[in-house]
């Protein structure tokens, strides 16, 4: 059963006389199966309140996140009803955010994937805009991504100046060649699909994990010609 057969059982189950859909969250602790819709909701309710921050909730809004996550048209309904439940909530974004950090608190790496889908929503237009920008900032801060872990998550999606591939890889200009390919491969190997399914995420969210590693790829690849070593082919490979 696909997550959105899952997240559609647990809805009907729930019923809508809830006050809202921070309560449908705050039901959602214990399992692993109830902390991959906790993440699925987190993500659809946080992803309306970015798009309500710039303005009303559209169809192509939604329609941008089916896309990227595959919603099989059969499904669009139950996206959708989260949308409408997030976006008509009185309860701000910090609420949701607050939410999902206590439930996968245990878990900083769900959270970081939360993150990167949110920047894939954001720059689906063709660029993260600063109100999005500031909206990621904020939710980052909450979930405990501040500072250089901030930086180093945007530079995955926003470019913005020189030191961008360094941050991506976590690395040190100074370092040579083999402590570059060590970190290089040691991120392919953490940030794979199937990594990302083993942390609880649903399987129809490997476009982050996608996202991800074309984003560490780049980085090695920029780095990799200024210090001349690029054209020797890939650190994954050798």
């Amino acid at each position: 059963m696909s997550i959105w057969s899952r997240l559609s059982d647990f809805l009907d189950r729930t019923g809508t006389a809830i006050a809202g859909l921070r309560d449908v969250l705050l039901q959602l602790s214990g399992s692993d199966r109830r902390k991959e819709i906790a993440f699925t909701i987190a993500m659809i309710a946080l992803s309306a309140k970015m798009a309500k921050a710039d303005g009303i909730v559209s169809f192509e809004e939604i329609e941008t996140f089916e896309r990227l996550f595959t919603v099989p048209p059969a499904d669009e309904k139950n996206v959708a009803r989260i949308y409408r439940l997030a976006s008509a909530d009185i309860a701000g974004f910090e609420a949701y955010a607050q939410d999902a950090a206590r439930l996968l608190q245990d878990d900083p790496a769900m959270l970081e994937d939360i993150l990167d889908a949110l920047f894939a929503i954001a720059k689906a237009d063709g660029a993260v805009h600063q109100r999005e920008l500031s909206y990621l900032e904020r939710v980052a801060a909450i979930f405990g991504f501040e500072g250089r872990d901030f930086e180093r998550i945007r530079a995955r999606h926003v470019h913005m100046g020189q030191a961008d591939p360094w941050l991506v890889l976590g690395a040190d200009p100074s370092w040579d060649e083999r402590k570059l390919r060590d970190r290089y491969r040691e991120l392919v190997r953490e940030n794979h699909p199937d990594r990302l399914i083993a942390r609880n995420v649903p399987e129809e969210f490997v476009a982050i994990a996608n996202d991800r590693l074309a984003a560490i790829n780049a980085a090695w690849e920029e780095i990799g010609r200024g210090r001349s070593f690029a054209s020797r082919g890939s650190a994954a490979d050798q």
